[in-house]
């Protein structure tokens, strides 16, 4: 009874285990696999349907319901350089591409700092960096406006540069705090006995450990700044007006130019649908690395 009462658990136990191939790893059963694929059709349905119907007319991407088997046609995208999109482009990866590197040459020294080299009261700073979150940032707009309209900024690239390096930096210093801690001390000392600097540690040990992180942490500035659009519109005019504020062009008195708009929505999406095919290997470790514990 004894050896019976024990060994039931046990079973119940082995029937919990999931299987796992010969790697090691563990394999999902064939139930949750149709769930995950399901759940992954759901969020790309919208992506796809918006991808279709850029390539029909107006007139088809109008219709109720609107036909997916409409004529194909790339009238919208020739549409779109006609109506110059390139300027908005190129000042939304300006903005997007010099902040998010200002952000990391800003963050990872402080991260070191507050997680390898950690300060008095390190707690403290990290949450004054998180209060600056705490406040929405419509209700930072009217200052923020006429700052920039009595420093003569208005309709600048570089004024949006700082803003959104200003708005990413309290996100990286969490993440990148997060990521450098998982640095092997030893590695450091070892530099320190060698006689290098701080620089050096930073560039030729910190930041090869720290790969996947600062992926991460790139593309998540580089992602939110692309897509930012509260301080772009209302504060750039025709100068600097970034890609998001293009998109709100085809929303008008006259109507809504369905498929003209899903055709600048995609050609918007493709630069951060790139940067993160291109770097999904580190986004993944970096991501389960430390950023979300």
């Amino acid at each position: 009874m004894t050896h019976a009462a024990v060994a039931a658990p046990g079973a119940k136990l082995k029937k919990l285990i999931r299987r796992r191939d010969h790697s090691g790893t563990p394999r999902l059963s064939p139930l949750w696999t149709f769930v995950a694929w399901l759940a992954t059709l759901a969020f790309f349905a919208p992506v796809a349907w918006m991808v279709l119907t850029s390539f029909h007319q107006e007139a088809d991407a109008a219709t109720n319901p609107p036909s997916p088997l409409a004529p194909v046609t790339f009238d919208q995208y020739k549409l779109l350089f006609d109506r110059d999109i390139t300027p908005f482009l190129l000042n939304s990866a300006m903005a997007s591409v010099i902040s998010t590197l200002l952000v990391l040459a800003l963050a990872v020294p402080t991260a070191y700092a507050l997680s390898i080299k950690p300060v008095e009261k390190w707690t403290d700073v990290m949450f004054f960096f998180l209060s600056t979150k705490f406040l929405p940032a419509i209700a930072a707009l009217l200052p923020v406006y006429l700052i920039v309209k009595d420093a003569g900024m208005l309709d600048n690239v570089w004024t949006l540069i700082i803003l959104y390096t200003a708005m990413n930096l309290p996100i990286a210093v969490w993440m990148m705090r997060s990521f450098l801690a998982e640095v092997p001390k030893e590695i450091l000392e070892a530099a320190e006995v060698d006689g290098a600097g701080l620089p050096t540690v930073l560039l030729r040990i910190v930041a090869p450990v720290a790969m996947p992180g600062l992926a991460a942490t790139s593309l998540i500035c580089f992602i939110f700044s692309w897509n930012e659009f509260m301080f772009a519109v209302n504060l750039t005019a025709t100068n600097a007006s970034t890609a998001p504020v293009f998109l709100v062009g085809f929303i008008t008195s006259e109507g809504l130019f369905l498929a003209r708009l899903c055709a600048a929505a995609t050609l918007v999406s493709l630069p951060v649908l790139i940067a993160g095919f291109a770097a999904q290997d580190k986004l993944v470790r970096g991501l389960s690395l430390g950023a979300v514990k």
